[in-house]
């Protein structure tokens, strides 16, 4: 028989989780993003090394497991110096994941950006810099941003996996709350509900950002 009412007492276990994978999943967004959006435009228009480095990244990052990325951070790097606690460990691997990914779907969107774009640029007087900013990289986000909102999503869902380093994450909250009180089902039930508030949330977050960042079309 399920009883909810034994997981009362873990409430703060759970809100912590919460607030932790809220967290991560915020700054990881953020900072894969932006190295997703430097990394597109390094590989679609940059030199040919930088182009070749960036896809040898994008390729080894979207070909392996995240969670052996995630070991190879938190377990790897400390044997050559570099030592780093298991949120700042998860933080950078799903920093580094998502832009990987993202670097590859904002890429697709500037190669389907037409070459009118540029040139009307050009007619405009405008330099190479001026013409990607102004006038190439938003409308080339928009016809991607359905599939970046959903990649951003599938990204902190996978943060689930932080808990294997022991990350105080809501997953980690459910391992913990269940070994407590041995109500496994009720447990894992709750956050796999509270992991879909999170998507939820975030999905709309991603359309109200949307609606403003692509509002130009309206006042068109």
């Amino acid at each position: 028989m399920l009883d909810f009412a034994a997981l009362l007492p873990y409430s703060h276990v759970f809100i912590h989780g919460l607030i932790t994978t809220v967290e991560i999943s915020l700054l990881a967004t953020v900072l894969g993003l932006v190295l997703g959006v430097t990394f597109a435009v390094a590989r679609q228009y940059g030199a040919t090394w930088l182009s070749r480095v960036v896809n040898v990244y994008v390729e080894l990052i979207r070909n392996t497991p995240f969670i052996v990325q995630l070991f190879f951070i938190f377990f790897g790097l400390p044997s050559i110096g570099f030592k780093l606690s298991a949120w700042e460990a998860g933080t950078i691997a799903m920093v580094v994941n998502l832009a990987a990914y993202s670097t590859e779907i904002i890429r697709a969107g500037l190669a389907s950006t037409p070459k009118g774009q540029w040139e009307a640029g050009k007619v405009l007087g405008l330099s190479f810099k001026q013409t990607l900013f102004r006038v190439v990289i938003i409308p080339a986000i928009e016809k991607i941003y359905p599939a970046l909102t959903s990649q951003c999503i599938i990204v902190m869902l996978g943060s689930a996996v932080l808990s294997q380093i022991s990350v105080q994450d809501l997953t980690y909250a459910a391992n913990f709350v269940q070994s407590r009180n041995f109500r496994s089902f009720e447990s894992y039930l709750v956050t796999a509900f509270l992991y879909l508030f999170l998507a939820i949330l975030m999905r709309k977050a991603f359309n109200l950002i949307g609606k403003r960042l692509f509002s130009y079309r309206a006042e068109r």
